[in-house]
C-alpha cells in the first residue's frame, strides 16, 4: 500500500465529556466493534471485577473514573481507527487539552437526563478555538431524559455549535423504542439487554409507509414523522465540507451501556471525519504527505507497567513515516536518536511497531530525555505549537514522611511531574517544594502513585497562593532588581525558569504595576 493511501486509512480522534456521560463505555463499545476486545468491562460496577480497558491506572479502577488519557488503536472497515480516551474530571483538563492537540475530530458524550454540562463547554470551546470537527453523541437514551429539540438548543446555546441531527430517537425510558437513522434512512429497533447483539435494523427510506406502524405503534410513528419532517425544515441539510470546517455538527442519539447506536455513529464516522491534517509549527505549515519525517510528544507516562518502571513518552506522528531503528533529531535537545521498541497501544496493552504514519500515536520508551511538546524531526528544526503548562490554580506545600525515602520521592516527583499533570516548584529563599494542580483531585493521585509506583511517602501542607506566573524582562538590571525585592516570592520551575507565586491578586496587580519592566505570563509557552 502505497504512503499516501496509509495517510488516507487513518482516524485519529478524541472522546471528551463530562465525568459520568459515558465516555469510557462508548469507548469500550467502539473497541468491541472494532474486534479489538471480545467483552466490555464495566467501568463502576464492584461485583464484576474486570475494569474497563481504557482505565488502567490502578487508582483509576478503585474510583472508577478515568485520570489519564489513554491511546488506542484498531481496525474497522480496513480503516485504521486511533481513540484517545480522556479524562472527563475537570481536574484533569490540562491532560485533555494536551491531547486536543493531538487529534483532528473529536465525538461529544451528552447524557440525555443532564445535558450540557460545564467541563464539556470548557472542552468544546478549545475545540472551537482549533475549528476541530465535532461530533454530538447523546448518551443514556434508555433512561428518562430531556426532550431532543430541547437538547439540541442546548447544544446551540451552551456549545455554540451548529447541529444535524443524523439520527433521531423514538421514545425515551420506558418507552424508548430505537432509532430512525436518517443518515442511512434505517430503523433501528432497540431490545433491551441485548447488549453485544447486532440489532433489529430495517431499511426505510420512506416514513410515510403504512409498514412503520407495524413496528413502532401509531402514535411512535405519528410522532416520528413529525419530528423528521420537522428536523428537514428547521435543521440546515448535512454536508461534509462544513463538519471538515468544524461549521457543523452531526449528533447521535443512543445507549451505550447496552450498545445501542454506537455502531451507526462509528459506520457514519468513519465516511465523514477527516484524515490526518496539517500541522502549524513555529517555522510553518507541516503537511501530513511530506516525505520527511516529523512528530511531537503531546504527553508522558511514568510506569505504564509498575513491574518494569517504565516511563513512555506518546508522540503523535505529524508527517512522513516513522520507522523503528532509524535517526530522528530531538529538536530541543539538538542531538540524534533512535528507538529500537516503539509501541502502538491497545491501552496498557503494547506492541512493537516497525513503521507508522500521519495519524498514528507512538510510544517511545524514555529514560528522561523528553517533556511535553518536544520535536523529533529527520533532520529538521521545527517547534509545534500550541501544547502549554497553564498556571496552576491550587498548590500545596509537599513534605517527605519517610525520611529513609529520600532518593525514591526525588525520582518520584520528577517522573510525575513530567507527564504534565502538575507542577513542581521549588521556593528560592528556602528550597521548599511545592507542588502546583489545576485540580485538588491531582494531589490525591499524586500521593497515590508516589507511594504505590515509588515507595515514596508524602504529606501535604497547606499554602496560600493565588497564582504562579512565569517572570521574564528584556531588562537584565530591572529584572535583577525585581528579583531581589520581591526574593520571598520566587521559585523556579522544574526547567530553571523563574516563576513569581503570588499570595493575591492584588499582590499580584502590585507586582506589575511596580515593575513594568517584567512582563508576567499565566501559561509556560510564552
Amino acid at each position: 500500500m502505497s504512503f499516501r493511501e496509509e495517510i488516507k486509512k487513518r482516524r485519529t480522534f478524541a472522546i471528551i465529556s463530562h465525568p459520568d456521560a459515558g465516555k469510557t463505555t462508548l469507548t469500550e463499545k467502539l473497541l468491541l466493534f472494532g474486534g479489538a476486545i471480545q467483552t466490555a468491562g464495566a467501568v463502576k460496577s464492584n461485583k464484576i471485577k474486570k475494569s474497563a480497558t481504557s482505565d488502567f491506572m490502578e487508582i483509576e479502577k478503585q474510583r472508577g473514573i478515568s485520570v489519564a488519557t489513554s491511546v488506542m488503536g484498531f481496525e474497522y472497515r480496513d480503516l485504521m481507527i486511533n481513540i484517545l480516551d480522556t479524562p472527563g474530571h475537570k481536574d484533569f483538563a490540562e491532560d485533555t487539552y494536551r491531547t486536543l492537540t493531538a487529534v483532528d475530530s473529536v465525538i461529544v458524550v451528552i447524557d440525555v437526563a443532564k445535558g450540557v454540562e460545564e467541563q464539556t463547554e470548557r472542552l468544546v470551546e478549545v475545540c472551537r478555538m482549533r475549528k476541530t470537527p465535532v461530533i454530538v453523541f447523546i448518551n443514556k437514551l434508555d433512561r428518562e431524559g430531556k426532550d431532543g429539540f430541547e437538547l439540541l438548543d442546548e447544544i446551540e446555546e451552551k456549545l455554540n455549535l451548529k447541529v444535524r441531527p443524523l439520527s433521531w430517537p423514538i421514545g425515551m425510558g420506558r418507552i424508548f423504542q430505537g432509532v430512525y437513522n436518517i443518515y442511512e434512512e434505517k430503523l433501528v429497533l432497540f431490545r433491551p439487554h441485548s447488549k453485544q447483539g447486532e440489532e433489529d435494523k430495517i431499511e426505510f427510506s420512506d416514513l410515510a409507509d403504512p409498514e412503520l406502524e407495524k413496528f413502532i405503534g401509531e402514535k411512535a410513528a405519528a410522532e416520528l414523522r413529525e419530528e423528521v419532517h420537522m428536523i428537514q425544515e428547521v435543521y440546515p441539510t448535512f454536508n461534509q465540507k462544513d463538519y471538515l470546517h468544524g461549521e457543523l455538527s452531526p449528533v447521535f442519539f443512543g445507549s451505550a451501556i447496552n450498545n445501542f447506536g454506537v455502531k451507526e455513529l462509528l459506520d457514519c464516522f468513519v465516511e465523514i471525519a477527516p484524515t490526518p491534517l496539517p500541522r502549524i509549527t513555529e517555522e510553518r505549515k507541516v503537511d501530513p504527505e511530506e516525505d520527511q519525517f516529523a512528530g511531537f510528544i503531546f504527553k508522558i507516562h511514568a510506569n505504564m507497567d509498575p513491574k518494569h518502571r517504565d516511563r513512555i513518552a506518546f508522540m503523535r506522528i505529524c508527517a512522513g513515516k516513522f520507522e523503528r531503528n532509524t535517526n530522528y533529531l530531538h529538536v530541543r535537545q539538538n542531538r540524534k536518536m533512535k528507538f529500537s521498541n516503539p509501541t502502538s497501544f491497545m491501552a496498557a496493552k503494547k506492541s512493537i511497531v516497525d513503521e507508522a504514519f500521519p495519524g498514528d500515536v507512538v510510544g517511545l520508551y524514555d529514560s528522561g530525555n523528553f517533556k511535553i511538546g518536544d520535536s523529533i524531526t529527520g533532520g529538521e528544526v521545527l517547534h509545534f505549537k500550541g501544547i502549554p503548562s497553564f498556571s496552576p490554580e491550587q498548590f500545596r506545600y509537599v513534605n517527605n514522611a519517610d525520611p529513609m525515602k529520600q532518593k525514591q520521592l526525588v525520582k518520584g516527583l520528577d517522573q510525575l511531574m513530567d507527564e504534565g499533570v502538575a507542577q513542581l516548584f521549588t521556593k528560592e529563599n528556602n528550597g521548599r517544594k511545592i507542588i502546583g494542580t489545576v485540580g485538588a483531585l491531582q494531589f490525591d493521585v499524586i500521593q497515590y502513585r508516589l507511594k504505590h509506583e515509588y515507595g515514596a511517602s508524602v504529606d501535604y501542607e497547606p499554602v496560600h497562593l493565588y497564582k504562579a506566573c512565569w517572570v521574564e524582562s528584556d531588562d537584565p538590571e530591572a529584572f535583577k532588581e525585581f528579583l531581589n525585592r520581591r526574593k520571598r516570592d520566587i521559585a523556579r520551575d522544574k526547567q530553571g525558569n523563574y516563576v513569581f507565586m503570588a499570595e493575591s491578586a492584588w499582590t499580584l496587580k502590585m507586582a506589575q504595576e511596580n515593575h513594568p519592566e517584567v512582563q508576567f505570563h499565566f501559561k509556560s509557552e510564552f
